[in-house]
């Protein structure tokens, strides 16, 4: 658990999309900073269905709509697998809240939480299939 999540995340090849927006948006210091955070990390897959949008938001112009997007799936503080509650709702860094679903497996708003539980030196990560996008930004 020396890494942060930031790194962890660069180390892992299904997260290079996720990276390269992190990058773009001018988090890196902030999800390497102190923490903790919980992310919700969509694989380059789930960026991959989004299609052209990724590209449309990795420009500079839109900036702004990247940090909310991303924002967006990052909780403060750790928060474990175990720690989720059915039909809890969750205020992201963003500012809106996404709903936690245990039905059918573990669900974030409408994303599979694949792999839960990667722990790193200033948080935990939680594999998603999907972006989930605040209301209002795309």
């Amino acid at each position: 658990m020396d890494k942060d999540i930031v790194d962890t995340a660069a180390g892992n090849a299904d997260f290079e999309t996720l990276v390269a927006a992190v990058q773009a948006a001018g988090l890196v210091e902030t999800l390497k900073g102190e923490g903790p955070f919980t992310v919700f990390a969509p694989t380059d897959e789930a960026f991959a269905a989004l299609g052209g949008t990724v590209d449309e938001l990795l420009k500079p112009e839109n900036k702004d709509k990247l940090v909310a997007v991303l924002t967006y799936h990052v909780v403060p503080g750790k928060v474990m697998s175990s720690d989720l509650t059915d039909d809890a709702m969750v205020a992201t860094v963003e500012g809106q809240e996404v709903k936690i679903d245990l039905d059918n497996g573990a669900m974030v708003n409408d994303a599979k939480i694949t792999t839960a539980d990667i722990e790193t030196s200033n948080g935990v990560i939680h594999v998603i299939d999907k972006v989930i996008v605040p209301d209002g930004v795309l």
